[in-house]
């Protein structure tokens, strides 16, 4: 018998507040505008503000509600399209200073994008900015983001934010596209420095749903790519909640000292993808601790609303649960049936339903609806078969340790807020 898995913190994060009451995020769409065209586009962004968009005085009164959640409010994330479309941008970021409420930002890459916009965001009161980056070459990044140019005004901006002190968030979408090119993009986000990495895996919606699938294969080894450059930028996923299964595998087999890619049946992009990261020298480890993935999942610590009002419990699962036009958000998050029913994992269906990780992992709810039609069937991308895992004594132990996520419901333990992390993510964890 091996000995216990103990040290270097919790394997997953727990929430530190009762998600049953208080969301850990809520991202608002503020507008579908944006000058971009990007392959993958949720929101299917057009050109023009749609006029049925939340006003400067709704978007404030939305702000309000978050603060109602309590202490610690959610961090409130302005998204797009492109938010820097809307002219009351800066003063939205400044009203969350007077209702406590920290403020970050998700803007496009594009010219608008300029040291002096962002230096006025900062000074507005921004805690954070995410970019997106799909590529580590102008070809590949433009080319996904359907315009010239986008890649060079990206990584300026990057520069810009930094050399204000601004804390920033890269996002990179998983796809066929790229997926021999993510060291590469590794490489730029530790060269640049950033807050936080994070690998966000495709949701077949929006422009999304025309781009091809990974296999639950491929999946497993890109997720265990980013479990090992944890160690050498701050790295999570997105829309890809079986992360959580892997990094608590990976604690189990290292305390076991037992070779993770024979035990966990890794392929060969895995060992393209770790032999690339070795050719740029940055798979020498131990160079920082790595970030544990957060708990959370659609209607669970995380809400979206969109440009209209229309609150849904991720922006890529798109069941509405009411509108902020109509109810504070506070009810609708608290007690809408959508919300709860996500947020009890015994609701689950097919593999997700029997597997020993649902009440850390719960899969990705917006993909098995895009999948499916049905939110609470399997994650479409894993390929894990419930019990396989041969050390389930010390899974036990890890689940039930000082790091374990609690359980849902009204027993979830209520503990002093998160600190938070600007922008932690467009979506999910």
């Amino acid at each position: 018998m091996s000995a216990p898995v103990t040290g270097g913190g919790p394997a997953v994060r727990r929430q530190r507040q009762n998600v049953d009451e208080r969301p850990f995020l809520v991202i608002w769409e503020s507008t579908r505008a944006c000058p971009l065209a990007c392959l993958h586009c949720r929101a299917e962004a057009v050109p023009d503000r749609d006029p049925r968009e939340l006003d400067t005085e709704a978007a404030k009164e939305l702000m309000r509600e978050i603060a109602d959640f309590g202490r610690p409010a959610p961090l409130f994330v302005i998204t797009g399209g492109d938010p820097f479309q809307r002219s009351d941008l800066l003063e939205l970021i400044a009203y969350g200073q007077v209702v406590g409420v920290r403020v970050a930002v998700s803007p496009s890459g594009t010219p608008t994008l300029t040291a002096a916009r962002l230096r006025a965001v900062h000074e507005a009161g921004a805690v954070g900015l995410s970019l997106s980056l799909d590529g580590s070459t102008p070809a590949l990044h433009d080319g996904f983001r359907g315009v010239p140019g986008v890649y060079r005004w990206t990584l300026d901006a990057w520069d810009a934010a930094r050399a204000l002190g601004m804390k920033v968030q890269i996002n990179t979408t998983v796809t066929r596209r790229n997926l021999h090119d993510l060291p590469d993009v590794v490489r730029l986000v530790h060269d640049h420095g950033a807050m936080l990495w994070s690998a966000f895996f495709l949701v077949p919606t929006g422009r999304g749903a025309a781009l091809g699938a990974l296999t639950p294969a491929e999946t497993e080894d890109v997720l265990n790519f980013v479990y090992d450059v944890g160690l050498t930028v701050p790295a999570k996923t997105t829309e890809a909640h079986h992360f959580r299964r892997v990094a608590l595998q990976r604690r189990i087999l290292a305390a076991r000292g037992e070779d993770h890619e024979k035990a966990l049946g890794l392929g060969t992009l895995y060992r393209e993808l770790r032999a690339r990261t070795a050719e740029l020298g940055l798979s020498g480890g131990g160079r920082r601790a790595r970030r544990p993935p957060l708990d959370v999942n659609a209607g669970r610590g995380f809400v979206f609303v969109s440009h209209t009002g229309t609150v849904h419990p991720s922006g890529f699962l798109p069941l509405g649960a009411g509108s902020v036009r109509e109810r504070p958000l506070t009810e609708i998050y608290r007690t809408s049936a959508l919300f709860t029913g996500l947020r009890d994992p015994d609701r689950l269906g097919g593999r997700c339903g029997a597997c020993e990780f649902r009440r850390v992992c719960g899969g990705s709810r917006s993909r098995a609806y895009g999948v499916t039609g049905d939110p609470y069937a399997e994650e479409p991308w894993c390929g894990y078969v419930p019990g396989s895992f041969p050390h389930q004594e010390e899974l036990a132990a890890l689940l039930s340790g000082p790091g374990r996520p609690p359980a849902p419901g009204p027993g979830a333990e209520e503990a002093p807020g998160h600190g938070g992390r600007p922008g932690e993510g467009r979506e999910t964890s």
